[in-house]
């Protein structure tokens, strides 16, 4: 099924588009407990919701679990859902994954429709059909490829964010415009793009995100949408969509079994955030491997460095990172594998590098 992405200026209107287009026999809202709180008061008015049966989760990725499903699972069948039910996932990443997930999987499949509240769902999580669940301390390791009906984009759900979930979703979009245009890169790094996200208070950066920032986002959402139509399982260039991601979903990983409080990046760290650390250390590895230009990498690893400051890992730390990375989905045997660049755009993709490689990357995090 085609995904239908509508940034909306309207979001009742909309909503009750796709809704009454799938005619429900019932209605089923997800949400975490942040969104419940933060987002459900805009849209719980809206007529269409009128008799929804809401759903509510505990936040977070580390709940991203088998027990957050089974929970799901439970209110589908106990509130009488059917294969001709549908449910509306409203929230980041974390709920768009698992909502996608349990309705894929409830019923053998029923339709749902995606409503990303956080910049990261809009760019990344909402978009591309990918569902899944986090198991045995590894991130998205049980899931299915199933597109939603509907992704209903309003920026006015970035109001709700803090300045550390808008950098989240930003190191995706900086993602987006290494694998795009030397312009898009540019226009991602440049100063005021990075200024009104760190720097401004906190209404400045809603402002900015709700108007100023709209055509940078749909620009970034565009690659992703082009990426995925041209291969929608990931059997090849959709590969691409992972640079930064080897090494990041490590962090992500890592900081899930080692918690340290406290410290810069109170753990489990933001998906965003080990995705920016993880750039650093594959654009490294790019330089090393593929030719990637020394200065393109200095300017995007200065940006990361300013706006995510540093990661709290030490040498010790390099084994069970490596141990981690062994598990990721992109592996053929026991070779760990990289989507790197030779240069803004010139994705090289199945890439493999040493232990000692993997070392030298996360030196150049840790000491620049």
């Amino acid at each position: 099924m085609k995904q239908n992405l509508i940034f909306s200026e309207d979001l009742q209107r909309d909503l009750r588009r796709e809704i009454e287009s799938a005619s429900p026999d019932r209605l089923f809202v997800l949400t975490d407990e942040n969104t419940r709180r933060l987002c459900w008061p805009l849209v719980e008015g809206f007529s269409v919701f009128s008799d929804a049966r809401l759903i509510e989760i505990p936040q977070g990725d580390a709940n991203k679990s088998l027990d957050s499903l089974a929970m799901v699972w439970g209110e589908l069948q106990r509130d009488g859902g059917t294969r001709h039910s549908l449910l509306v996932n409203l929230g980041g990443g974390m709920v768009c994954d698992l909502g996608g997930f349990a309705a894929s999987t409830f019923k053998r499949g029923i339709r749902f429709v995606n409503i990303p509240t956080t910049l990261l769902a809009m760019v990344d999580a909402s978009v591309g059909g990918k569902t899944g669940v986090n198991f045995g301390g590894l991130k998205n390791e049980i899931g299915t490829f199933s597109e939603p009906q509907a992704v209903v984009i309003d920026t006015k759900f970035l109001e709700t964010l803090d300045r550390e979930n808008l950098l989240s979703g930003y190191a995706e979009m900086l993602k987006h415009g290494l694998l795009d245009t030397v312009e898009h890169w540019a226009e991602v790094v440049k100063v005021h793009s990075s200024k009104f996200i760190v720097h401004s208070s906190k209404s400045n950066v809603q402002c900015s995100m709700s108007n100023v920032q709209c055509p940078i986002l749909e620009r970034s959402i565009a690659v992703k949408q082009r990426i995925v139509a041209s291969d929608p399982h990931e059997k090849g260039l959709r590969k691409a969509l992972n640079l930064g991601h080897t090494f990041g979903h490590a962090f992500e990983s890592f900081s899930i079994q080692h918690p340290t409080p406290n410290t810069q990046h109170p753990t489990p760290i933001l998906h965003g955030h080990a995705v920016a650390f993880g750039l650093i250390c594959e654009l490294y590895l790019s330089v090393v491997k593929c030719g990637f230009p020394t200065e393109k990498m200095r300017q995007t690893v200065q940006f990361v460095r300013e706006n995510y400051g540093s990661l709290p890992i030490t040498c010790d730390d390099y084994p069970e990172l490596i141990r981690l990375m062994q598990h990721d989905k992109k592996n053929i045997g026991d070779s760990i594998r990289f989507t790197l660049l030779a240069d803004i755009g010139d994705i090289r993709l199945d890439q493999t590098a040493s232990h000692e490689e993997i070392k030298e990357a996360l030196d150049f995090l840790r000491e620049g």
